[in-house]
């Protein structure tokens, strides 16, 4: 193995870049050298560590068990390096060409990343948004190791070496077909779980925020089917007599978008709220406090979530007090 002493740690750079996208020409481009210049990199560097380091396969590079081993503390070492550097580094969003990477859930994306890259189209032309799924369940793990920059999403309470800015509030409406049976008349909590329920959830988890409310009740809701991704499931909906409760926002949008029938849920649930979190190292940062600033600003854009018209749908309960 190579002495530190006599490593040019410049190559680094070049692992780093070869290891995250797994492809030499790629790698080149995302640090602006030619692809003979990268390949001699991989060359010195594989003899000074005497390992292959990258295989050659079809489409791309496969990394050796030592690349492996190497990729994360590389990546977390040079990151932190950017990150302590830019802390002190003016910035100005009009000539930037920084690249952001956000975690966001599906929903957070779908109602703040159209209005963020509006406004940064205008104020940040040269900087690129890079947004990847976060979830409750590994939001911090993307945070700790410096593959997200903030988190967005419906997160619990985090660790204290984090900050946790609260954005929307958001309650619920329930989804259906057009001419679905509960589409008219008074809907009741018992005529709600009388049909089956369609459940998005990226992670596989079966429980949502409805079943926790029926949980208090001592009820359970029947599951028809649980899918990962929202594109599937207007048609869905559309096909078959499953009915859908989620965010009240992202409701909306796809019963306007997909001619689907919209409900008020006779079943009070907790009012959720989206937050946005990030690692104190980077309260400092020029650019990721313009980023903060921005996203702020385009929460308070995005309109209040309108009252729904449920054709003889129950009243619900006044809503419980925003956390």
């Amino acid at each position: 193995m190579a002495d530190l002493s006599t490593l040019d740690l410049n190559l680094l750079r070049v692992f780093d870049a070869v290891a995250r996208e797994r492809h030499v020409t790629r790698a080149a481009q995302r640090l602006n050298l030619s692809q003979p210049a990268v390949s001699n990199a991989l060359a010195r560097l594989r003899a000074a560590l005497d390992d292959e380091l990258f295989l050659r396969r079809p489409g791309g590079v496969e990394p050796t068990a030592l690349a492996l081993a190497l990729a994360g503390p590389v990546a977390e070492v040079l990151d932190r390096l950017r990150e302590t550097l830019a802390v002190n580094a003016p910035f100005d969003p009009a000539t930037s060409d920084r690249v952001f990477t956000v975690a966001c859930s599906e929903y957070a994306e779908a109602v703040l990343a159209p209005r963020l890259l509006e406004r940064m189209a205008r104020e940040a032309p040269g900087c690129l948004l890079a947004i990847s799924h976060a979830d409750r369940t590994n939001w911090q793990a993307l945070l700790d190791r410096g593959e997200a920059a903030l988190a967005i999403g419906v997160l619990p309470e985090p660790p204290a070496i984090y900050t946790r800015i609260r954005l929307l509030p958001e309650g619920f409406l329930t989804l259906m077909r057009p001419g679905h049976p509960l589409a008219t008349g008074v809907l009741t909590e018992d005529r709600l779980i009388g049909y089956p329920h369609l459940l998005h959830s990226p992670n596989g988890s079966r429980d949502g925020a409805l079943d926790v409310a029926l949980a208090s009740r001592g009820k359970r809701r029947r599951l028809g089917a649980v899918v990962a991704h929202l594109s599937a499931v207007p048609e869905i909906l559309a096909r078959t007599d499953m009915v859908m409760t989620l965010s009240g926002r992202l409701a909306q949008r796809l019963a306007e978008a997909h001619g689907l029938a919209l409900r008020e849920s006779p079943i009070e649930m907790r009012h959720t709220r989206l937050s946005l979190i990030f690692h104190r190292r980077f309260e400092s940062d020029a650019g990721h406090a313009w980023l903060r600033r921005l996203m702020l600003a385009v929460a308070r854009e995005v309109p209040a979530m309108e009252g729904v018209d449920g054709g003889g749908a129950a009243s619900p309960e006044p809503p419980p007090p925003r956390a």
